[in-house]
C-alpha cells in the first residue's frame, strides 16, 4: 500500500501565507512527479503545480508568481507547496499527488492524499 498525508491547511487572510506539506509513504520503490491539485466548491479539480524527480516545474497560471514547489528525495518523498500572496480565490480543498513504482512492481500508478482544506478569508 502506499499513502499520502497531507499538512498545513488552515485560515488565512488575503495576503497571508501558507505551507503545505505532503508525505508520501508505503511500499515504495520509487517516485516520479508528485504535485498538489485543488478543487474549489462546484469546480473540477485543477492542477496548482507539479514537480517531476529531477526538479523539473509546472504551474498553473493563476498561481504563477506566488506559489513554489519543491521536494525531498532523500529518504521521506515530501513534497512542499508554498504558497504566498494568498488570495480568496486559492480558497478550496487541496490534494497531494504521486506517480509511484512500488516495491517488487515494474508498473508506476498515481496515488492521492485526502485532501486539506485552504480557506482565505478576512
Amino acid at each position: 500500500q502506499v499513502q499520502l498525508v497531507e499538512s498545513g491547511g488552515g485560515l488565512v487572510q488575503p495576503g497571508g501565507s501558507l505551507r503545505l506539506s505532503c508525505a508520501a509513504s508505503g511500499s515504495i520503490f520509487s517516485t516520479g512527479a508528485m504535485g498538489w491539485y485543488r478543487q474549489a466548491l462546484g469546480k473540477e479539480r485543477e492542477l496548482v503545480a507539479s514537480i517531476t524527480s529531477v526538479g523539473s516545474t509546472v504551474f498553473a497560471d493563476s498561481v504563477k508568481g506566488r506559489f513554489t514547489i519543491s521536494r525531498d528525495n532523500a529518504a521521506k518523498n515530501m513534497v512542499y507547496l508554498q504558497m504566498n500572496s494568498l488570495k480568496p480565490e486559492d480558497t478550496a480543498v487541496y490534494y497531494c499527488n504521486a506517480l509511484v513504482r512500488r516495491t517488487n512492481s515494474s508498473t508506476w500508478h498515481y496515488y492521492w492524499g485526502q485532501g486539506t482544506q485552504v480557506t482565505v478569508s478576512s
